[in-house]
């Protein structure tokens, strides 16, 4: 592992959570890649069913995050169904604008505006989950209860 100090997307995202109440992260920088949940995975030895991907939408233009379980995917006109407003997956551009992280390292709380956010329902029933901490090679583990906690998000079914 590396050290957290030395990647400036962590060092954001642990100052972002601190502000937030979350600071007791056990932040973890990979030396290889977190960027997909299969590589997160494999890295830190949990199912791909406990990493969280933050995945940011557009909900009526206006951007949304979403918590999804590593296998699932997001079925936009599921998502759409829920939240009773059109849901597109944003641009690598939009998503970067909105969270101030990059695809693969968005973390799930920390970002520039606070933002929207909804969880994968499947989710909760884990007792841990992993997700991105500013960087394609960080991740965290926290409870999805916890989650819930620190981003006020609404548990939602976001596939099909």
């Amino acid at each position: 592992m590396t050290n957290v100090a030395s990647d400036a997307g962590v060092v954001r995202f642990l100052a972002a959570a601190s502000s937030l109440g979350a600071g007791d992260l056990d932040v973890r920088v990979m030396d290889d890649s977190t960027h997909t949940a299969a590589e997160a995975a494999a890295a830190v030895g949990a199912p791909v069913e406990a990493i969280v991907k933050s995945l940011v939408l557009m909900a009526d233009e206006s951007p949304l995050l979403a918590l999804v379980s590593g296998p699932n995917r997001v079925d936009v006109e599921v998502l759409s169904a829920e939240l009773g407003m059109p849901v597109r997956m944003a641009k690598a551009r939009e998503a970067k604008d909105a969270s101030g992280y990059s695809i693969g390292g968005v973390p799930p709380f920390g970002h520039v505006v606070p933002l929207p956010t909804v969880l994968d329902a499947s989710l909760l029933a884990l007792e841990v989950v992993w997700a991105a901490a500013g960087s394609a090679r960080a991740v965290f583990p926290i409870s999805p209860g916890r989650l819930v906690e620190v981003t006020g998000a609404r548990a939602v079914r976001v596939s099909a």
